[in-house]
């Protein structure tokens, strides 16, 4: 499946020359405020920002000898600039450069999610609204509860996917951070006006207090939020998969032209998509455990975390981006079956409106120990294919108070499918004010 992903954008913010081209981002808005400040000449400043070019290659090649990135970074950048490449990273630490251009990464990333976050926001309001009154089975434990739409159905997982949309925005906003105040936090190189201005440069913020490094529960804090981001998904995913069942058969993945869905089985139809992104959940929750892990580094900082950070970071955010694609495709392609969901109704010979009709026989002055009994009776003694509408309409004690019109208008939904249209409207009436994103 990863062959069809033609969207390679999220990988190239990740790719190394662009992690190179970030941090020169950085050293140039350092230099150029630096000269400002008059800590180096102004045409160190200018030379840097004119010559500076990031060659990978040799980058690697220096780093060979040095055993150290950041050292071979700003070597490779000094020979092409020349003598004022003499100052180039003046009075920063490895960790300045590196984790504001991390910010940077994180920063460009979040574009590309937002715009799939605004799509997968219309496909689900499309779906919602062209399912609002096409009813089927709520279930609990699995079994019949009482009836639904799945228009309705689909707002709650659209709600879930809102909250979780902000949660995501929110931990952006606490990674848009510049680091710039040295070895071990304390500005004992750089002024802490320097760092403001380089933030403002780049559009990030200042770190309140940091050690050597950013403090890491800001970015744990975003990789949590991923994963939360993923469960609501997989959950989604998960109810799709079981609609999808042979036994149930009510919704449907799309099935393309030249599809397969087996090798040995050329009849299957299989929920591949919902099913990618149950495992793609999976690992994102096991990227939010080892960002958890990175919090704790010993005193000012360690390089415990940096290992994994090199993986997950890229990985973490090429996964969402991978996964809302596939839920994109997934929502668009949605086949839903209303006739199949009707009949599956009728599997439980209508006693999904047990309750309704419950609280309808009380409405006419039953006690609810008196109607529960009646409607229990009638549920328990229904025989293979027997329907519970019928049965209401054979009882006495139910035509004593019940017209065949109520009884016939109770099982054919017309009241629900009112109450869930009124509800579907309200719900995307609420949507009109809130901006996503």
């Amino acid at each position: 499946m990863i062959a069809r992903y033609t969207r390679p954008e999220m990988g190239k913010i990740w790719e190394l020359e662009s992690r190179f081209n970030q941090m020169l981002r950085v050293e140039c808005a350092v230099a150029a405020s630096q000269a400002e400040l008059k800590i180096i000449p102004q045409k160190a400043a200018n030379k840097i920002n004119q010559k500076a070019k990031v060659d990978v290659d040799r980058i690697l090649e220096i780093e060979k000898e040095t055993k150290h990135d950041v050292i071979a970074f700003v070597s490779q950048l000094a020979e092409k600039v020349g003598p004022e490449g003499r100052y180039i990273h003046y009075g920063m630490t490895s960790s300045d450069v590196l984790d504001t251009a991390l910010s940077l990464m994180i920063k460009e990333s979040e574009q590309l999610l937002k715009d799939q976050f605004k799509q997968i926001d219309q496909l689900f309001k499309q779906k919602i609204r062209s399912n609002k009154t096409k009813l089927c089975a709520g279930r609990t434990h699995g079994m019949h509860g009482e009836p639904t739409s799945f228009g309705y159905k689909l707002c709650g997982y659209h709600a879930e996917f809102r909250r979780n949309v902000s949660r995501v925005k929110e931990a952006f906003s606490e990674n848009k951070i510049c680091k710039l105040s040295g070895a071990v936090g304390t500005y004992s190189n750089q002024p802490q006006q320097l760092e403001k201005k380089v933030a403002k440069k780049l559009s990030l913020k200042a770190e309140t207090v940091a050690t050597q490094v950013v403090p890491r529960d800001r970015h744990a804090t975003l990789l949590n939020s991923f994963a939360v981001y993923a469960s609501g998904m997989e959950r989604l995913a998960v109810e799709l998969r079981h609609l999808q069942r042979t036994e149930v058969s009510e919704v449907f993945e799309g099935f393309s032209k030249g599809q397969k869905g087996s090798s040995a089985m050329p009849h299957k139809k299989n929920p591949i998509t919902a099913e990618n992104v149950t495992g793609l959940a999976r690992m994102m929750r096991a990227y939010a455990g080892t960002g958890l892990e990175n919090i704790s580094l010993w005193h000012e900082r360690d390089i415990s975390h940096s290992s994994t950070e090199r993986v997950f970071f890229a990985d973490a955010f090429i996964l969402l981006h991978y996964m809302n694609y596939r839920i994109i495709g997934l929502l668009n392609s949605l086949v839903v079956d209303e006739a199949r969901m009707k009949k599956n109704m009728d599997l439980s010979g209508g006693v999904l409106f047990s309750s309704s009709l419950l609280l309808m026989l009380v409405k006419t002055g039953l006690s609810r120990e008196e109607a529960y009994k009646i409607v229990q009776s009638l549920s328990h003694s229904l025989k293979a294919g027997e329907h519970l509408q019928q049965a209401c309409l054979e009882s006495k004690d139910v035509n004593l108070r019940l017209s065949s019109k109520d009884i016939k208008d109770l099982f054919a939904g017309k009241q629900l499918k009112k109450n869930l249209e009124t509800l579907v409207q309200n719900y995307l009436k609420s949507l009109s004010k809130q901006r996503l994103y």
